[in-house]
């Protein structure tokens, strides 16, 4: 790394001509490698690191495969800000197939495909949207002549890495459901091997964008979980950076939309959200750059799971999810702690005390989750039922 600081990087010639070709000036460009930094968590003075990459070395290129999908995730990318689609794949990457996106059709586009793989061995991203149908020998998706299975087999072969961008290229998402005629599968499971995922329906492209500069900068790609998912992105559940969480712990509950809890702004639990068992940072990255609240649920819809493999696409959509974190995500520690003191007798009733009251919540929240639908349903039926005999 040869600067250790961002701030020494303001003057940098490098950095003044990327910042140009992005169309920003020259802190909103450093402030955009602070913040996917820190999206990534990387240590201090990376941010430094991310910058002179996007800003002077040779930009990636790209090979992004289409199959079983309905191009949402392209959409998504299609409506990032910072920086906008143009800037990102003339100036970040080097997008060298898109079938969705290239002007070029037929044979010249197989043809440009084939040169760029040519042009970078063993140096290009490959990018894989939507699922690979395997069953009969893949037959039901073609492209060029080929099957998905054959083209990414082929495409994977000489890449520096692999992406499933996507719930249907990540594990098989919607084209996967049962019965599932074409045996939809992910890209892991057609390769053999592990490749990183960015489940979603669609993802955030910020996911993306962050996952390609993290290798761009460093040579590697984040590190993931035991799914192949970026622990940047999908490392806390979004049931703990949800706005509705409050209302969660309190036992406040919208019981069907468009009533007066839903009207409020209370949790959405008991209309199937699948956020207590959901990982992604959804609630905190938004979508759309369109301001707060840009994000399902903050829109008054239930999450339904999608970048969780067996919860979207398969649990039904009013389902109660299963609660992984009942608790509220962290405790609370005092202002001032003091450090190499053993506990006080008053400190000591002290957490007593704070443990009788969690102890209490606690029981407090899991009696209103034990309100099963049915039990409610009966409660319905019986005010019905006196209506009807008044």
């Amino acid at each position: 790394m040869a600067n250790s600081s961002l701030l020494q990087l303001e003057g940098d010639s490098r950095i003044a001509a990327a910042s140009e070709r992005l169309g920003m000036r020259r802190r909103e460009f450093l402030q955009f490698c602070a913040t996917v930094a820190a999206s990534l968590g990387l240590p201090p003075g990376a941010d430094a690191a991310v910058a002179e990459a996007v800003a002077s070395k040779k930009r990636p290129s790209v090979i992004w495969l289409h199959f079983q999908e309905c191009t949402g995730c392209t959409e998504s990318m299609l409506r990032a800000e910072h920086p906008t689609l143009e800037k990102l794949i003339l100036d970040v990457i080097s997008l060298d197939y898109h079938e969705t996106l290239f002007a070029a059709a037929g044979h010249q586009a197989e043809q440009a495909r084939k040169t760029a793989m040519a042009a970078n061995k063993g140096g290009y991203v490959l990018v894989v949207e939507g699922a690979i149908p395997t069953r009969d020998g893949g037959i039901y998706c073609k492209v060029g002549g080929q099957t998905a299975i054959e083209l990414t087999k082929e495409c994977a072969a000489d890449a520096a890495a692999v992406i499933a961008i996507g719930s249907c290229a990540s594990w098989g998402g919607m084209p996967a459901t049962d019965p599932n005629p074409t045996g939809a599968s992910g890209v892991a499971a057609v390769l053999g091997k592990p490749v990183v995922t960015i489940p979603g329906c669609p993802p955030n492209p910020y996911n993306f964008l962050s996952t390609v500069v993290h290798f761009l900068a460093f040579g590697s790609l984040p590190p993931v979980d035991d799914l192949g998912r970026p622990k940047f992105a999908y490392s806390r559940l979004i049931h703990e950076s949800c706005e509705r969480r409050a209302h969660f712990d309190a036992g406040r509950f919208a019981i069907e939309f468009g009533d007066e809890g839903h009207r409020k702004g209370y949790c959405l639990y008991k209309l199937g959200c699948k956020g207590p068992e959901t990982y992604a940072n959804c609630p905190t990255i938004l979508f759309g750059d369109a301001g707060a609240g840009t994000w399902p649920v903050g829109c008054g819809c239930p999450c339904f799971g999608c970048s969780e493999q067996g919860v979207g696409f398969s649990k039904p959509l009013h389902m109660l999810a299963k609660v992984k974190n009942v608790e509220p995500p962290q405790q609370y520690p005092r202002i001032v702690e003091e450090k190499g003191m053993g506990a006080t007798l008053g400190s000591a009733a002290i957490l007593a005390a704070v443990a009788g009251a969690a102890a209490g919540g606690a029981a407090m929240v899991a009696r209103n989750l034990g309100l099963s639908h049915k039990a409610e349903e009966a409660e319905r039926a019986k005010a019905a039922n006196s209506k009807t005999e008044a």
